[in-house]
């Protein structure tokens, strides 16, 4: 597990070349992308290389994390639809090689037919990850197995009210999504993790320094050989 540090903008920094390399050595590459507000200034860099002519998409493949229980892609805040407006209307992506969850599946059974796309696309070179105040990766909560292939999950009161922030209510939060299993993204050949802001710092602490436990999600990853975590000072704050 490496660590870099320094100012949000000197970690997107780096963090975008990982893709401008990998695309440039492997422009067929499979991409497991994120959603939520860590990513969206990397989202904007990589949009920025590409226009500059630095990186293409227009070969590669992607597989989004997870997607909230009963909204479509035509709703706001659906992940579908930030993906459409936050990244992919603005590379050179093709739209058909771009995947994320339904969000109308109706079991797990249905849910874990996703790894078996990921599969058939060769499996995920560069996996991206943020994470939840209680180290929960995509949707994947305290004491999700680390065996979990894509599946429903409840989320938790504490996730809802984090995502509150882009309802117009805590009531229309959906309470359901489906994810991609621990398992699904320990399968990922790399991973980045990005983390910014103080209040990340005390989970960034326990996934980096902590014991490996279900109870912390993102502490797993200290069993992945490839893990980079880019994090701003104030995320990084509590380590030793």
């Amino acid at each position: 597990m490496k660590v870099i540090v320094g100012t949000q903008e000197e970690v997107v920094a780096q963090a975008s070349q990982r893709y401008v390399n990998l695309l440039a050595a492997k422009p067929d590459a499979v991409l497991g992308l994120a959603t939520g507000s860590t990513p969206l200034s990397l989202y904007a860099e990589l949009a920025r290389l590409c226009a500059a002519g630095e990186l293409s998409f227009a070969e590669c493949s992607t597989f989004n994390l997870d997607e909230y229980i009963g909204l479509d892609g035509t709703n706001e805040q659906s992940y579908r639809y930030f993906m459409d407006h936050n990244l992919f209307s603005k590379v050179d992506i093709k739209m058909e090689r771009t995947h994320v969850p339904s969000g109308f599946v109706k079991d797990d059974a249905e849910a874990a037919q996703y790894d078996a796309l990921i599969d058939e696309a060769g499996g995920i070179d560069l996996q991206l990850l943020g994470i939840g105040n209680n180290g929960h990766i995509g949707f994947n909560e305290p004491l999700t197995p680390f065996t979990s292939v894509t599946h429903i999950v409840k989320l938790t009161d504490s996730t809802r009210e984090a995502n509150k922030r882009f309802f117009s209510s805590l009531d229309e939060v959906p309470t359901h999504a489906v994810t991609m299993g621990i398992h699904t993204v320990m399968k990922a050949r790399s991973i980045n993790l990005l983390a910014f802001g103080e209040a990340k710092a005390e989970i960034i602490k326990k996934t980096v320094e902590g014991r490996p436990d279900i109870a912390v999600p993102a502490s797993l990853l200290q069993l992945h050989e490839d893990v980079t975590l880019y994090l701003d000072r104030a995320a990084a704050a509590k380590l030793s």
